[in-house]
């Protein structure tokens, strides 16, 4: 009886509003930032977002600010309000997740008592590393702080095995700088870089005065020589890229041969806890392991323990007393990154919940902010984009039928994940402690450092997410040969339900094509459907597709976002393979998801129009100038501007949609455009 009422009311309902226009289709691009004065075959970005450009200003407690970092605010602003929710519960179980989460925030907003506690805190780990008397010490102690996220020189991390994805290994990867990348510590030409290694060794400095060190200059001098030295023994960004070059299966019994006996092997997995539960490593950078053994013989056990005092301080000064708070930011976040402004405090404390915490604090989030309707919705687009993978490679005039074959097997194993995970994480494991902090927070990383070793001889956990629901990004696993996009991604200007398919194809379908082309990007496409390393394609396929990557690189060496400063193509060729061949790919979606229809004219822009359009406004952006120098340095993105406009000469549908011709901008003769997929 009561479903045939409501039967009848929803008849009613249609019945009334038969009578009325249907509301207007939004056009989804957002029209008030657009600069008529800069027409879109020169400079698309500045065409549709130039009013943006001209009028937005970073807020203080940023480095960057754009499309990516609105929805973080509101994501952030989200959090707040579920966290504070659970905070202001006075008779709430300590021993709950939502207990634990409020310990948590309210513990790092009770300024007062950090204060009062002072340096304290950290006594029992300063005192451990006082205590070292031998190299095996030395060694156990990297183990010991890579449990704790403390940045050390030899950085553990459980993968599945590139060779073998049916199984977890342990991998070994360089790591313990205190600057963003080697090249701050060896590139003496750059000034800027040679202001930020001054200024870094006055923090370091300062960071020894406060922990009573008895010669603060001649610690902060021996700690940034010990790091000089560890840098150059490190790869390169570039280097690190290279899924073959990184991967380097070492028994455990052949490691003294291979890399060095200068370096207590032994005693580093019994300290991690892993002796007897592994048979071999991944040593990721052969060469710098051998510099590293070197190291640990040759430089004085005193100066190591400068060099981890400082790795210490540095990671946790940020929930020391104001003065460490303070020094922190005032290197990393002023000197290296040009920000102003610490970040709110709630902000911070949000990010100790989400680190500590990330899958408890997203459940609650997704089931207070993410309709099942936009899960939904979003499955139809990674159908069209994965249909239209499917038909692009199926026609690749370049590509041989062999290849083709691994190609589209790939595709098909391909698998999605959407929104949330199907399982959440359970944290009744995690002791959390009522005032004490920076316990609870080594305790945290501790949890996690032990979850992921217990995978260790586990079969491989395929419903696993590497990203929290509340993360606004999105990612491609070649291990897992997954595509993952959270939650908090799935809004505007990414993701618009109320929008015409024009917009959303060109933002968020550009994005899940992406995150698909990074399955067949130069890294991604040394592996294949069940995620093991191995080569499936003909000589003269990989060197067709070479020939291409190899223009790609040129293409984007030429752009110079800051005078002096260039794209590095190499470092960021994964990336700019899956802005471009995503944003092709997400183009021919659309069009499959027309059915042969025709798109409306919406304000005067046609359907082609509105979809490149929708590519460009997400990555409206501003940065501050030395956020962008360590950008160059470390990301494997080209800047957004770039990324925006370099992948529209690229684009046949983007030079027939705005009719491009020789003398635009942005004009590339069919020819010369690269076409991947």
């Amino acid at each position: 009886m009561k479903w045939m009422l409501w039967g009848g009311t929803l008849m009613l309902m249609v019945a009334g509003c038969a009578e009325l226009p249907p509301p207007p289709v939004q056009s989804g691009v957002e029209s008030q930032w657009m600069d008529a004065a800069v027409r879109p075959q020169d400079d698309l970005y500045r065409h549709v977002t130039g009013k943006w450009l001209e009028t937005a200003t970073i807020p203080p407690d940023r480095a960057r600010f754009g499309a990516f970092d609105q929805l973080r605010d509101q994501s952030e602003a989200h959090l707040r309000t579920l966290i504070e929710k659970q905070t202001a519960q006075p008779d709430l179980d300590p021993a709950s997740e939502a207990g634990k989460m409020a310990v948590l925030y309210r513990d790092f907003m009770d300024e007062p008592a950090l204060e009062t506690a002072g340096l304290a805190p950290l006594a029992g780990e300063l005192a451990q590393i006082d205590a070292v008397k031998s190299h095996e010490e030395l060694v156990g102690l990297m183990a010991h702080f890579a449990a704790q996220d403390v940045a050390v020189p030899m950085e553990p991390s459980v993968a599945p095995d590139a060779r073998e994805a049916t199984r977890y290994a342990v991998y070994v990867s360089q790591g313990g700088l205190g600057m963003p990348d080697r090249d701050y510590y060896l590139n003496t030409a750059d000034p800027r870089l040679g202001h930020v290694r001054e200024a870094y060794q006055r923090y370091l400095e300062t960071l020894f005065t406060l922990a009573h060190d008895a010669d603060p200059a001649r610690s902060a001098q021996q700690t940034l020589a010990l790091e000089t030295a560890l840098a150059q023994g490190q790869w390169t960004k570039v280097e690190n890229r290279d899924s073959i070059k990184t991967y380097n299966r070492i028994a455990t019994d052949d490691l003294d041969a291979q890399i060095s006996p200068d370096f207590a092997w032994t005693a580093w997995r019994k300290a991690l806890g892993i002796e007897g539960r592994v048979e071999a490593l991944i040593v990721r950078q052969p060469s710098y392991f051998k510099s590293l053994a070197a190291l640990s013989r040759t430089v004085p056990l005193e100066e190591w323990k400068s060099y981890f005092r400082a790795r210490l301080l540095d990671a946790y000064a940020p929930y020391l007393d104001a003065a460490f708070v303070n020094a922190q930011f005032q290197f990393h976040g002023r000197t290296v990154r040009d920000i102003p402004e610490n970040r709110p405090r709630w902000k911070r404390g949000v990010a100790i919940v989400e680190s500590s915490m990330g899958e408890a604090l997203g459940h609650l989030y997704v089931d207070a902010y993410f309709p099942e309707s936009s899960k939904q919705r979003m499955q139809t687009l990674v159908d069209h984009l994965l249909e239209a993978y499917r038909q692009s490679i199926e026609t690749l005039p370049w590509m041989g039928q062999s290849t083709r074959e691994e190609a589209l097997r790939k595709l098909a194993a391909l698998n999605t994940k959407i929104g949330y995970p199907e399982r959440w994480r359970d944290y009744s494991d995690l002791v959390i402690r009522p005032g004490d902090l920076l316990g609870n927070l080594i305790r945290a990383s501790q949890f996690e450092t032990r979850r992921q070793l217990n995978k260790l001889g586990q079969p491989i956990d395929r419903e696993e997410w590497g990203m929290t629901p509340q993360t606004v990004n999105a990612y491609y696993s070649a291990r897992l040969n997954e595509i993952v996009f959270p939650a908090a991604i799935l809004q505007p200007p990414f993701f618009n339900p109320d929008a015409d398919d024009a917009v959303n194809y060109g933002a968020i379908g550009a994005v899940i094509g992406h995150e698909i082309s990074h399955a067949f990007d130069d890294q991604g496409s040394q592996s294949d459907g069940q995620g093991n390393l191995r080569n499936w394609w003909t000589d003269a396929d990989r060197q067709q597709f070479s020939q291409r990557t190899h223009a790609l690189v040129a293409q984007y060496n030429a752009y110079s976002p800051l005078p002096g400063y260039f794209v590095n193509g190499e470092l960021t060729l994964g990336e700019n393979i899956a802005d471009n061949s995503g944003l092709a790919i997400a183009f021919k979606a659309y069009h499959l998801a027309l059915e042969g229809e025709s798109s409306p004219i919406i304000d005067g822009l046609s359907g082609d129009q509105r979809f490149y359009c929708g590519w460009v406004q997400v990555w409206r952006s501003k940065v501050r100038e030395a956020e962008a120098i360590r950008l160059l340095k470390v990301d494997p993105h080209a800047p957004a501007a770039v990324r925006a406009n370099g992948a529209l000469v690229n684009q046949p549908g983007y030079q027939a949609a705005f009719g491009t011709k020789p003398g635009d901008r942005l004009y590339r003769a069919p020819d010369q455009q690269v076409i991947l997929w």
